[in-house]
């Protein structure tokens, strides 16, 4: 005869995953719910465009294009932008296994915006270019910038076996390669103009080819952490269980390591610097459900673009008809809720 405990972790898991599939579903009718409030806040602030969502012939054309040309992609933008930054916030966090790691405490963040300095300065122009071939350009050197970022952070921390350097490494590597960045703007004043919304983090600007960009980037990235998630299941787990599970670490960490980089630069590339996003968005969803790492990635992604539109919108609607950049109002809920963390971990020690 089975044993009860043998028919309690089948239910159990069977529980867990139902609970990860209805927590997805309410992410995406809020998103959904998210976007057509986002098509209704303007300068001027809350006004349900109708005759722009219906498709009639007497629909006004100013307003039409506002809605469809501006408004639109700016909401999708936002959601496939945070949906970047909560995937490498969820991969950095199981790679590193530690909770507080951030593209944005990693220093990926800035090593991308060092390379959309770079290229703007090689390039011209502004990093909010509407040609899809300066996107691209723009787009491939955040990426290596976050790729060099995470690498410096590994060489500067000695490995991921001690959270406190990590973290430290994170925070060098983030103000050297920041202030490299602002050198080779300072070079070029003309640049620096044009970086000035960028370095504030700003959805404003992403219009049609900057979506494309970011959802080949938001699909790529998704398949890629969920084909390697055994590996962050198994590093959950233990450096040596991982490895006595046969997985090849060292090319799954590669790996990771790339969409880590990949989601933090094609997301900064096309909305500037946006923080803690990445930290915030898995923790909501490890206080929501207990799943693996497969789905927690995926519903990472989800809340990680949910939080960001949500921001975007209320950068839009608060001040109206001004307007806060949206990376100052991520920047200050999201230290916020980092301070809290630290908080309840210290009490928690304490008790």
């Amino acid at each position: 005869m089975h044993s009860p405990a043998s028919h309690a972790s089948p239910t159990a898991a069977t529980t867990a995953s139902r609970r990860a599939w209805g927590v997805l579903l309410i992410l995406l009718a809020l998103a959904v719910v998210a976007l057509f409030v986002g098509l209704g806040v303007g300068s001027t602030g809350w006004a349900w465009p109708w005759s722009a969502l219906a498709s009639t012939a007497d629909a006004d054309d100013a307003l039409r294009l506002i809605v469809w040309d501006i408004r639109l992609p700016r909401t999708l933008g936002a959601w496939l932008a945070g949906g970047l930054l909560g995937v490498a916030g969820a991969v950095a966090q199981g790679l590193f296994r530690n909770p507080l790691a951030d593209p944005y405490l990693l220093g990926s963040s800035s090593g991308a915006s060092l390379g959309v300095a770079l290229a703007l300065v090689a390039l011209g122009g502004s990093p909010f270019a509407t040609d899809l071939v300066v996107r691209l350009g723009i787009t491939g050197a955040a990426f290596a910038g976050a790729t060099l970022a995470v690498l410096l952070t590994l060489l500067l921390a000695r490995g991921v076996q001690h959270t406190l350097r990590l973290l430290l490494a994170g925070v060098v590597a983030g103000v050297v390669l920041g202030a490299l960045s602002s050198l080779v703007l300072l070079a070029r004043l003309d640049v620096l103009q044009s970086m000035q919304s960028f370095l504030l983090g700003s959805t404003a600007f992403v219009g049609w080819d900057a979506c494309l960009v970011m959802a080949v980037a938001w699909l790529a990235c998704v398949l890629l952490a969920w084909m390697l998630t055994p590996a962050l299941d198994g590093l959950a787990l233990g450096e040596w269980t991982a490895r006595t599970l046969g997985l090849a670490l060292p090319q799954m960490r590669a790996g990771l390591i790339a969409v880590l980089a990949l989601g933090t630069g094609a997301a900064v590339a096309q909305s500037g610097l946006i923080a803690f996003i990445g930290l915030v968005a898995p923790h909501l969803v490890r206080g929501m459900v207990h799943t693996r790492h497969g789905m927690l990635v995926l519903l990472s992604a989800c809340m990680g673009g949910l939080l960001l539109l949500v921001a975007d919108i209320l950068a839009r609607w608060l001040i109206a008809p001004q307007e806060l950049p949206v990376g100052v109002l991520t920047a200050v809920l999201g230290g916020s809720y980092l301070l809290w963390l630290m908080h309840r971990g210290q009490a928690g020690r304490a008790g």
